[in-house]
C-alpha cells in the first residue's frame, strides 16, 4: 500500500475530518522546529516534509478542496508535550523548509493570535503535542483543529479506515461514561497478582474523539478513535473517591502508583523506572494527577502500535497523568513548576505495550446498576 496519501485521498480526508467548511475559509498546517540541529531526528524531519507536501498538494488542488488558501506555519518547538504555544510563528508556505527554529524568517513573523483569528481550520503535524493549547484556543477563537503529534508514514493506514464506524463505537462508550458515577478496574499483574482501583467519574462529562470535527470551537487528535473522561479531581467540597493502586509496566519494571483523592502520591516497586517515577512525582506533584481515563477503539480495526502515542493510545484503554484542563479538568500549566515541566502522559494497556499488566475487568457503576465494558484488555463495543 502507498506509504503516503494520494491527492484524492488527502482532499477527501480534509473534507471528512472538517465537514461543511465554507469556500472563504482558510486552513493552516502547523509544524514545529528544533531549536538546534542536534535536537532533530529523522522522524521529525520526515514529519515536516509530509506537512510541506500536503500543503503543496492542497494548494495545487485548491478548487477541488474548496478552501480559499492553505498556509504552512512554522514555530520553535515548545519544551514539553501540551505546553503553551509561543506568542509568534512564521508563514513559510512559499519558502524552503528551514532546518531549525533559528532559520525561521523574521520578516514572515505572525502572532498565533492572528492565526487563530484568521484561519478556521488548523492541522498541527508536530513533534510535541499542541492538543491542549489548541483545544483551549479553539473555544476562544472559534476554529477547528486536528492535532497530529508524532505523526509518521506508519500511521497512514489509520487515515484510511472507516471513521463513520469509528464514530459509532466511540459514541457508544461515551454515552456509557456520561451515565457512570464510578469505574472499578481490576488489574492483573504477571498473570497472578490482582489489584482493584476505583475511579471517581462524578461531576464530569465524557468526550468523544472520532477523528471528525464538524463544529467550530473543537479540537482533537487525528488519527483518532477514543472516548475519554477526566476523573473528578476533588475541586468541590467533597474529596475525590479515586483511590487505590495503578500498576504500569515501563520497560521491564512495574511501577505501582499509590493514589488517593485522584493523586498519585508515591510509587512502589523495584527498578530504575520506579526510581525515575518517584523522582518525577517528588519534583512535580501535579504530574501525579489522574488526568484521563481513555477508551481507544482502533485495535478492532486491525491497527497495531507503532511506538507513537498519537496512534497507540487510540488502540485501547489508557490512563493519563498530569495536565487535564484541556479536557475539562482542573490541572493546567499553573500547577507545574515551569512550562518545561507541563505534561499529559498516557499509559496504554494493550499486550504489545504492557504485556505484564492487563485490565482483567473494568466495570462502570450507574445509579442502580453496573456493567462490565472491558474484559482482558478488550473494550466491549458493537461489532464493526
Amino acid at each position: 500500500m502507498n506509504e503516503n496519501l494520494s491527492d484524492i485521498e488527502l482532499i477527501e480526508l480534509i473534507k471528512n475530518v472538517f465537514p461543511n467548511y465554507k469556500p472563504e475559509d482558510k486552513m493552516a498546517v502547523l509544524i514545529d522546529f528544533p531549536r538546534q540541529e542536534s535536537d532533530d531526528s529523522e522522524k521529525w524531519r520526515e514529519r515536516r516534509e509530509i506537512a510541506k507536501d500536503w500543503v503543496n498538494i492542497l494548494n495545487n488542488n485548491i478548487d477541488k478542496l474548496g478552501l480559499s488558501a492553505v498556509s504552512l506555519i512554522g514555530y520553535p518547538a515548545v519544551s514539553a508535550n501540551n505546553g503553551d504555544l509561543p506568542v509568534d510563528c512564521f508563514d513559510i508556505t512559499n519558502l524552503r523548509l528551514p532546518k531549525t527554529a533559528n532559520e525561521l524568517i523574521t520578516d514572515n513573523k505572525i502572532s498565533f493570535k492572528n492565526i487563530f483569528k484568521n484561519y478556521k481550520i488548523l492541522i498541527a503535524i508536530t513533534q510535541l503535542s499542541a492538543t491542549a493549547p489548541l483545544k483551549n484556543n479553539a473555544k476562544k477563537y472559534n476554529f477547528r483543529a486536528a492535532t497530529m503529534p508524532g505523526f509518521s508514514k506508519e500511521m497512514i493506514p489509520a487515515l484510511r479506515i472507516n471513521y463513520e464506524k469509528v464514530a459509532n463505537n466511540v459514541r457508544f462508550i461515551r454515552e456509557k461514561l456520561d451515565k457512570a458515577e464510578y469505574a472499578e478496574v481490576i488489574f492483573r499483574i504477571n498473570d497472578r497478582e490482582e489489584i482493584k482501583t476505583i475511579f471517581d467519574l462524578r461531576f464530569r462529562k465524557a468526550h468523544e474523539s472520532s477523528g471528525r470535527f464538524p463544529d467550530l470551537g473543537t479540537a482533537g487528535n487525528l488519527p483518532s478513535g477514543e472516548a475519554y473522561i477526566v476523573p473528578y479531581e476533588g475541586e468541590f467540597e467533597e474529596e475525590s473517591k479515586t483511590n487505590g493502586i495503578i500498576p504500569v509496566q515501563i520497560n521491564n519494571d512495574i511501577v505501582y502508583y499509590k493514589v488517593k483523592n485522584n493523586r498519585a502520591l508515591e510509587v512502589g516497586g523495584e527498578g530504575e523506572e520506579v526510581e525515575k517515577e518517584a523522582d518525577h512525582l517528588k519534583r512535580e506533584p501535579a504530574y501525579g494527577n489522574i488526568a484521563e481515563l481513555g477508551f481507544g477503539v482502533l485495535y478492532d480495526f486491525g491497527l497495531k502500535p507503532i511506538g507513537e502515542i498519537l496512534l497507540d493510545e487510540k488502540l485501547g484503554f489508557h490512563i493519563a497523568f498530569g495536565r487535564s484542563d484541556h479536557f475539562g479538568g482542573q490541572i493546567g500549566p499553573k500547577d507545574f513548576s515551569s512550562p518545561e515541566e507541563v505534561i499529559h502522559l498516557d499509559r496504554i494497556y494493550i499486550k504489545e505495550i504492557q504485556p505484564l499488566v492487563i485490565v482483567k475487568e473494568l466495570t462502570l457503576f450507574y445509579d442502580n446498576s453496573k456493567e462490565i465494558i472491558i474484559k482482558n484488555n478488550k473494550i466491549l463495543t458493537p461489532r464493526i
